[in-house]
């Protein structure tokens, strides 16, 4: 949308999010200034070697144990090399290799994220991960083909919206249910495209923690909480209300 012209034909001064949480109590809001959501890149790995039978590894080049060894070495990027007062996370999510049970695969394809709230640390991170498959590869003679790509931007909510949604918040459900200090998710949010734009805040709904919203969301067994829509809605029209009062 934004890469479409949605801001050259719709000019904002600034633009708002929202999202239900469970484990948050339904009548709360949270609003975080500063990050709120991390960036997400994700990477794919392609290791080649030279297959053969499980009876005779000395006759292959073994990418599925290059591949274990990488696994492991890419945990240590985080509880090495990146500041442990900054939040950093690199997950292997996806291994896949072979499909004999007594034949060394040729070949093995490894997936995974990275998340991170500050430039400096995604940028060390990247680089970080470039070197360690790199440099693995290299020491078992295995070729690689990497591919990393930063998908989404992190989410960075602006000092002064933040302000304006706390406000309308505060309004709608009374200051003491307004959650300030809730630490940032390290999940990430297409709307940080948005906020790369325009000033504006992010933020979170309280979806219950009973039957309802005990589940957390990207789940199968997912419900969400009806309740909550009043909320959310006198959110809206509060926070509405209030910036256009500010203008008149």
């Amino acid at each position: 949308m934004v890469e479409d012209g949605l801001f050259d034909l719709f000019p904002v001064e600034a633009v708002y999010g929202m999202h239900n949480s469970p484990g948050i109590a339904l009548g709360k809001f949270a609003v975080q200034t500063g990050p709120a959501m991390a960036a997400a890149d994700m990477f794919e790995i392609r290791l080649t070697g030279k297959g053969s039978h499980g009876a005779h590894p000395h006759h292959g080049e073994d990418p599925l144990v290059t591949g274990a060894e990488l696994v492991m070495a890419l945990q240590r990027i985080v509880s090495r090399s990146v500041n442990p007062m900054k939040a950093a996370v690199v997950s292997v999510t996806q291994f896949h290799a072979g499909s004999s049970m007594n034949v060394i695969p040729e070949s093995v394809r490894i997936t995974g994220t990275c998340r991170s709230h500050d430039l400096a640390v995604q940028d060390q991170v990247e680089q970080r991960l470039r070197q360690v498959v790199g440099g693995v590869c290299a020491a078992h003679g295995i070729a690689f083909e990497l591919d990393y790509q930063r998908r989404y931007p992190a989410t960075i909510n602006t000092r002064d919206e933040a302000a304006n949604a706390a406000r309308a918040a505060a309004e709608v459900v009374g200051q003491d249910n307004v959650i300030l200090d809730l630490p940032p998710s390290m999940g990430a949010e297409d709307f940080s495209w948005m906020l790369q734009h325009n000033p504006g805040c992010y933020v979170r709904v309280g979806n219950g923690e009973g039957s309802k919203g005990s589940c957390v969301v990207h789940n199968p067994r997912y419900d969400f909480n009806d309740d909550a829509l009043v909320y959310g809605a006198s959110y809206w029209a509060t926070l509405v209300e209030q910036q256009l009062s500010l203008q008149s």
